[in-house]
């Protein structure tokens, strides 16, 4: 997936989501994201929030607990349906 198609995706979803709380949220981690200088990001995490990277991180290398990207969108159903909402 290149640059181009992954933001039209994030646009879908996010077009998608009527729960301010969780749009907030997203709102905040790209824009923390965007402040932060090049490696910095890390150093904003807690120590519970680098375990859990960690973890995911361990969990990625095992391919049966990996969820193709496909899979994830037809959950949301954002290409077969641009127009649902999700709260």
């Amino acid at each position: 997936m290149g640059t181009v198609e992954l933001k039209s995706d994030l646009h879908k979803i996010l077009d998608t989501i009527e729960n301010e709380e969780l749009l907030r949220t997203v709102y905040d981690f790209l824009k923390q994201g965007q402040k932060t200088e090049k490696g910095q990001f890390w150093n904003t995490l807690t120590e519970d929030q680098k375990k859990e990277v960690y973890l995911s991180y361990e969990q990625s290398q095992d391919d049966e607990k990996l969820i193709k990207w496909d899979d994830i969108l037809s959950f949301f159903d954002v290409r077969q349906n641009p127009n649902k909402k999700f709260s």
